[in-house]
Order: C-alpha cells, then structure tokens, then sequence
C-alpha cells in the first residue's frame, strides 16, 4: 500500500523560529540599539549602554551585548528582569541649594552643591522609606541647573527616566520660582515677561507671571534656558536681587531646610 504524500508546504509559510532567524544586516539608517531603547522609554541611553554591557538586553530573541549595535525600528526588543531591579533600586534626592555653589561640576573654584549630599545633611523630616548607602551617590547627576546665586530645589538621580522627564529635549515640565526684583513693571512689561520675549534670537515660551507681593513676582516655566529670569527681568528694566525655584512638575520644595536634602519618595512624581 502507498503512503500518501505529506501536503505540499504553504509558499509564503513563516519559519518555526523567528528567533532563530539570521539577524537582518545592519542599515546605516537605522537608530543604535540604546537610541531606539530610549525612544522606547524603557531607560535613558547611558542606563541602555550599563544593561546592553551587562547581556541584559535581546533583540528579536539574540542577546546583544556590544554598544553602538544597530537595529531595525521594527525589531522586538526585550530587557531582562535583573535591570528592572537594577532601575527600582536608584534613587532620586532633592536639594534645597544654597547660594555660592554650583549645579554641576566645579568652577572658578566653586563647590558643586552634590557635595552637601552627605548623611549629616540628610533631613531629619524625610519621609521616605529609604535608608542611605553609599552606592547613592554612586553615578547621582544633576537633572537641569540652578545659577550659582540662586536657592531652592535642585534635583539629583541616578534615574535616567527621571533626567529625561526633567531636562530632555521635549521636556515640558514646570518650573516655579519666587523672584524678587528692584525696578517698574507696567502692565505692557508684565505681557512681555508672559509671552512676547526672546533670548539668543530665539522666542521663549509663553510664562506665567504674576505679583506674588510688592517687590516678589512669581514665574512657571517649562523652558530653562541659561539665566533666562534674570535675562527676561533684564529686558523690562527690572533687576533680580533674589531667585529661588520651589516646584518641579508637582514635586515642591516645601519644608526643606536649606542645605539639606531628602529622598523623592515612591509616591511623588515629577
């Protein structure tokens, strides 16, 4: 007796494995692996570089662990749960800073307001539940920048989610800050300040601008250029004799004293 012949294969069948598939060649026109892993919002690209070094990421079922690799848009893109502990145990502090320090690294022999972060200056009134390591302040970078003669809320994390909310390219955060200043403010320089203004030949955002007292106005911003109250008081003939930033997004300064920080608990979100 003949046995009957197997069916004839589905021309365009896919194959058994699509993870066992030949990678696709590399395009020149195709984003680099922690790129795409960014626009994905599953991390910032310097957290993408730590986790595709690590062996922690596979790309269409292939782990990929050599930075600068190339993949398609469409690829699937997987992380392994060991980076997603490595993100939940990062930290993001907020600092009430001083005047005479500076945001980032130092200069002209200023000291970088990271340096306050220490355990003797860790706020007794921090409610979060998390206790201090060392390992904190490993890789800890500012998320946008306060002038060196300006007070109030400064952000540091180790989160690149957090950074990328704050200060990446499409950010649109708020900013609130007290600003008290010296000079007369009519009614059309007070339009100006709200929206009318520009900077480096550049028109800035619309503000929200208003008189908080006398001599205090109170500005929300989801622009941070360099200066750019004290620049836009400039151009209305007022003079800035005091700044300080008390929100970001719905996270505020509150209680916190000067000098000192605290922990961005579990619950607060930029």
């Amino acid at each position: 007796m003949t046995a009957a012949a197997a069916p004839p294969a589905l021309p365009n069948a896919p194959p058994a494995q699509v993870a066992d598939r030949p990678p696709r060649p590399e395009q020149s026109s195709d984003p680099r692996l922690s790129k795409r892993m960014s626009e994905m919002g599953l991390c910032s690209r310097r957290e993408a570089d730590e986790w595709i070094e690590n062996g922690w990421v596979k790309v269409d079922g292939n782990v990929v662990d050599v930075l600068g690799t190339r993949v398609s848009p469409l690829a699937r893109i997987d992380v392994d749960k060991a980076a997603a502990q490595h993100q939940s145990e990062q930290v993001t502090i907020l600092l009430n800073k001083p005047i005479g320090y500076v945001s980032g690294q130092a200069e002209d022999g200023y000291t970088p307001a990271a340096t306050l972060i220490t355990p003797e200056n860790h706020w007794a009134g921090d409610r979060a539940d998390i206790k201090f390591k060392p390992g904190h302040l490993r890789g800890l970078a500012p998320a946008g920048r306060l002038d060196i003669d300006s007070t109030g809320l400064i952000v540091f994390t180790q989160d690149g989610r957090v950074a990328k909310r704050l200060i990446g390219s499409h950010s649109d955060v708020e900013k609130e800050y007290l600003v008290r200043v010296e000079g007369t403010l009519d009614a059309a320089g007070m339009k100006r300040l709200q929206h009318g203004l520009e900077l480096d030949g550049v028109k800035l955002r619309p503000a929200r601008v208003s008189w908080q007292n006398e001599d205090q106005l109170r500005f929300v911003l989801r622009e941070g250029r360099k200066r750019q109250i004290r620049r836009m008081c400039e151009l209305v003939g007022l003079v800035v004799t005091g700044l300080k930033r008390v929100r970001s997004g719905s996270v505020s300064l509150g209680p916190l004293p000067l000098g000192q920080w605290r922990y961005l608990r579990r619950d607060e979100r930029f």
